[in-house]
C-alpha cells in the first residue's frame, strides 16, 4: 500500500468513527429527552381495557349478599326500563303514528288492515279487541299477510301495543 492510501484510510476510519460517535449521542440524547415528556393516558384505550377486564357476574353471599342482589335486580329492571320505546308512554296515537304501526296499517301493505270500518273495524267485530291485542303481541299469520310480533319492535311494551290497538280501533269508528 503507498503512503496516500494509508492516510485515505486513517482520515475515512476517523470520520465513520466520528459519525458513529454523533449517532450514538443524538440517541442517547433523544431517548433523554423522551424520558422527560409525559403522555396523557388515552381514554379510548383505557376503557377498553376496563371493559375487558371487568368481572363478568358477581358473586352474592349471606345478608350483604341478598341486599346486593336486589339492588342489581332493580338496576337491572332499571336498565331495561330505560330502552322502552316512546319512554314508557302508553299514547296509542304517538306509538301509532311514530312506531312501526302506521307503515303498514296507513296503506294496507301485506294485508294489514286499514283504519277503516272495513279494516280494523270488521276485524273487532269477529274477534273482539283483547284476541286483536293477543296476535299484535305474539304475531299474527293468516291468509292475506303476516303480523310480526309487536309490530317488529319487540322492545314495545305489551301496554303500549294495547294502547295502540285502541286507538287504531278508535280511529276506525270515526
Amino acid at each position: 500500500m503507498r503512503a496516500y492510501d494509508l492516510a485515505f484510510l486513517k482520515r475515512f476510519s476517523m470520520v465513520i468513527a466520528f459519525l458513529v460517535l454523533v449517532a450514538l449521542v443524538l440517541a442517547l440524547f433523544a431517548h433523554h429527552l423522551n424520558s422527560k415528556v409525559q403522555y396523557p393516558a388515552d381514554p379510548v384505550a383505557k376503557q377498553k381495557t376496563l371493559e375487558r377486564i371487568a368481572p363478568v357476574g358477581a358473586v352474592y353471599a349471606g345478608a350483604t349478599g341478598a341486599a346486593e342482589q336486589a339492588a342489581a335486580a332493580a338496576a337491572a329492571v332499571a336498565a331495561a326500563a330505560a330502552n322502552v320505546p316512546f319512554g314508557g308512554r302508553t299514547d296509542g296515537a304517538e306509538i301509532f303514528n311514530n312506531g312501526p304501526c302506521t307503515g303498514c296499517h296507513t296503506n294496507g301493505v301485506g294485508g294489514a288492515p286499514k283504519l277503516d270500518a272495513a279494516g280494523i273495524g270488521a276485524r273487532v267485530a269477529q274477534q273482539g279487541i283483547d284476541e286483536l291485542v293477543k296476535k299484535a303481541i305474539s304475531g299474527f299469520t293468516g291468509t292475506a299477510g303476516v303480523m310480526p310480533p309487536k309490530g317488529g319492535n319487540p322492545a314495545l311494551t305489551d301496554e303500549q301495543i294495547r294502547a295502540a290497538v285502541e286507538y287504531m280501533v278508535a280511529q276506525s269508528k270515526k
